[in-house]
Formats: C-alpha cells, structure tokens, sequence
C-alpha cells in the first residue's frame, strides 16, 4: 500500500494553505511514497533555491530510516556519529531537522512522507503534520 496522487496533492495544498495561515515564509513541500520514490512536489513563489532540496533531505531520512526526523534530530544529538555515517550512506540526502513526518493509514500501514522546509523546523513540522491531517491521514513524527 502506498500513498496515491490525490491524497499527495491534498497533503501539499492544505500543507501550503496552513503555512499561509501561520504566516509562514514561502515552503517547500515533497511527498515521497513508501519506497522514496517522488509523487509530488511543489514550491511556492518566493521559495529560497534550496528548499525543495532541504525538503526532499527530511522526506528522504524519515522514510529511509523509517522514523520522523525530529526523532532523527534527538538520535543526532545522541548519536552524532551515527547520523554523520548514516549520512553519508544516504549521499548526502539526509536533513535531521524536525520537518520530515511519515504518512500512515488509518490501520497504521506506512504510505509515505512529507518533507517541508522553508520556515523554522518546528514551523515546516506543524504545516506537515496540518496536511496529513487534512487528507484524513496520521501523521508520525517519532
């Protein structure tokens, strides 16, 4: 089971819509499903150049480690070495930086992640988690 294109893009715009309503700086959204592999992604006008690459980098660690990168910034603070050698592992696409929450069902199943960055982390976290629950989804941050 994965995620599919709709439940995707209602994660991005309400996403967006809730980092507007917060007054959030422009954001950066990624939606990766199950296996990482991209479903949609969009950047809003005003986005700095590498948010959508910082996005991807939350998205990316949270599913390949199966676990939300706020969980990932605890380990790193933990564990530094872990995170710098897992790290590289990933080639350089891992953000542990809050911002990277996975997507579960309603019976728990993994369908996907988000990864959002253009805010402060705890902010990009919020508007995540806002979108997985607009698509009636669970958001997993640990």
């Amino acid at each position: 089971m994965t995620i599919t294109l709709h439940q995707a893009q209602t994660i991005t715009d309400a996403s967006l819509a809730t980092g507007r309503e917060m007054g959030l700086k422009p954001l950066s959204v990624i939606i990766l499903d199950s296996r990482g592999a991209l479903v949609a992604a969009a950047s809003e006008d005003g986005c700095s150049q590498l948010r959508a690459k910082i996005a991807h980098g939350k998205a990316n660690a949270a599913i390949g480690l199966g676990m939300g990168t706020r969980a990932l910034m605890n380990r790193a603070e933990q564990q530094a070495y872990f995170i710098q050698a897992v790290n590289g592992v990933f080639g350089g696409d891992m953000v542990p930086v809050p911002g990277g929450v996975l997507i579960l069902d309603a019976g728990g199943a993994l369908l996907g992640v988000v990864g959002i960055s253009g805010d402060t982390s705890d902010n990009d976290e919020a508007a995540a988690i806002a979108g997985i629950k607009a698509a009636g989804l669970t958001a997993k941050v640990d």
